[in-house]
């Protein structure tokens, strides 16, 4: 780890941005370019006194969730995620490995949504990044880590937890088409990709998925209109809109409800609820 040499990246990355770049009001005048070390953390997930050591050259080997973390704070394109790593001594992901990287076109978008729940996923509904209001309504699932980062395998491997903010009469509905999803991208991926991996410890892991996997069906979901349910709020309905990358390796997804509905109302009690309401969430682990 060359301490000195990344905490000159992490800052001269820091004084590049701008407010509005990253979906923050610009405020008043400031004294010094770019974000403050205290809009960094934030948009990190992490304490602004870590982050601030790390520029301060004392502070200890940022793990790979925290790299993946300050990549998605700093914008950072891939080249620069990859020397990020090499800086805190840590080997660059594979690019063909898990994905941890968020588009910029999604990003961007992402960045200036804050009046409903969005988030950035990949076609294995790997949460890679979200904004307030969903993190209210779904918990943190950015911070999740190996296998319990797929919403897929989260939703047979664990559903007593998982299963929790749909319906209980919607929950047959919803497994088959994620198990008809997960057939189109691992068709898609071919043997040997991350999908077909999935599968295969989905099979040995749940019944269930085994069972509805043998049906055959493929489908992919582009909109849809279901119903949240949130412990402090109660359900919510909503519609669910995509918008993917050129390759469709990434989608951002929107939760808009009807104006003026009581969906929208509850919604507007978690944007004030804010992290109070993520940990209560249980889809938060």
């Amino acid at each position: 780890m060359d301490r000195a040499a990344l905490a000159r990246f992490l800052r001269a990355r820091r004084e590049r941005l701008r407010p509005e770049d990253v979906g923050l009001p610009s405020g008043e005048r400031r004294r010094v370019p770019g974000l403050r070390r205290e809009e960094v953390a934030q948009l990190a997930l992490m304490s602004a006194d870590y982050y601030t050591r790390l520029e301060q050259e004392r502070g200890p080997q940022p793990s790979l969730q925290m790299l993946a973390s300050l990549t998605r704070a700093l914008r950072l394109s891939r080249s620069e995620r990859d020397h990020l790593h090499r800086l805190a001594g840590h080997t660059p992901p594979e690019r063909s490995g898990a994905a941890d990287h968020v588009a910029p076109a999604l990003q961007r978008v992402l960045d200036r949504l804050d009046d409903i729940p969005a988030l950035v996923i990949t076609e294995l509904d790997e949460t890679l990044a979200q904004n307030d209001l969903a993190r209210a309504l779904f918990g943190a699932r950015e911070r999740r880590t190996g296998p319990e980062r797929s919403g897929a395998w989260c939703w047979f491997a664990h559903p007593a937890s998982e299963r929790a903010v749909y319906p209980a009469s919607d929950h047959d509905r919803q497994s088959r088409a994620i198990v008809a999803n997960l057939r189109a991208v691992a068709g898609r991926g071919g043997a040997g990709s991350r999908a077909a991996r999935l599968v295969d410890d989905l099979r040995e892991r749940s019944a269930e998925f085994a069972r509805l996997w043998d049906l055959e069906e493929v489908a992919e979901r582009f909109a849809d209109h279901k119903v949240v349910v949130h412990p402090a709020v109660g359900e919510i309905e909503v519609d669910c809109q995509v918008l993917f990358t050129e390759d469709r390796s990434q989608a951002l997804l929107t939760l808009t409800p009807e104006p003026g509905s009581e969906a929208a109302e509850k919604l507007r009690m978690l944007s004030v609820l804010g992290p109070l309401a993520s940990e209560r969430s249980p889809g938060a682990r």
